[in-house]
């Protein structure tokens, strides 16, 4: 997968804010910009933080069902109103919070021994799925870093996200690694790129 240039990032956090605004108000959802990368098939998540660097919202499609700039408009929307975790965001709130958008490549199931797992987790590079019956959870890249996570503990994290026991991943769960690129928006308003592993 391609990666996106800055100025790609900056027009992805550009129209997740504009997604949620225009969905506030009751207006038409923001026109998707040109560029071709916003209209192929991508996973995005869309995650929405207060200025005191507390969650106030984080919903995406992992998978790559549809393109990215009508992904990044309906997670942006649904993260500002319809996480179950947190009240919907109002208009006068918009401006207190900041848009990370994060773009994911495809997760891969993890082929190992479940004793072998931590070993294929890259803490920073990776985030997770974990899947077990009807039940799922993902954890972001930036997760793991933000938390000081070690790959076992990381594992454990995205068992009880799906739902399961902490030791889901070691009694048949399945496990997927994928990578993200992260955009974050800057309380000036700017947008950089967030590393979370060196190259």
């Amino acid at each position: 997968m391609n990666w996106l240039t800055i100025t790609q990032g900056e027009a992805s956090v550009r129209l997740a804010r504009d997604a949620i605004r225009s969905h506030l108000l009751g207006d038409a959802d923001p026109l998707v910009p040109e560029d071709p990368v916003f209209h192929e098939k991508r996973g995005v998540f869309v995650t929405l933080n207060t200025r005191r660097h507390e969650l106030r919202g984080c919903i995406g499609r992992p998978y790559p069902i549809m393109p990215l700039g009508d992904a990044i408009i309906v997670s942006a929307q649904n993260a500002a109103t319809e996480d179950p975790r947190f009240p919907p965001l109002t208009i006068d709130e918009l401006e207190k919070v900041l848009i990370e958008v994060t773009i994911l490549t495809t997760p891969e199931r993890v082929d190992a021994r479940p004793i072998d797992l931590p070993n294929r987790v890259e803490i920073g590079r990776h985030g997770l799925i974990v899947r077990k019956g009807g039940y799922q959870g993902l954890l972001l890249p930036q997760v793991a870093t933000e938390y000081n996570f070690d790959a076992e503990e990381f594992l454990s994290q995205t068992c009880m996200k799906a739902g399961l026991s902490p030791d889901c991943w070691v009694k048949g769960a399945e496990i997927y690694t994928f990578e993200g690129q992260i955009f974050e928006e800057m309380p000036d308003g700017t947008v950089r790129e967030k590393k979370t592993y060196k190259e």
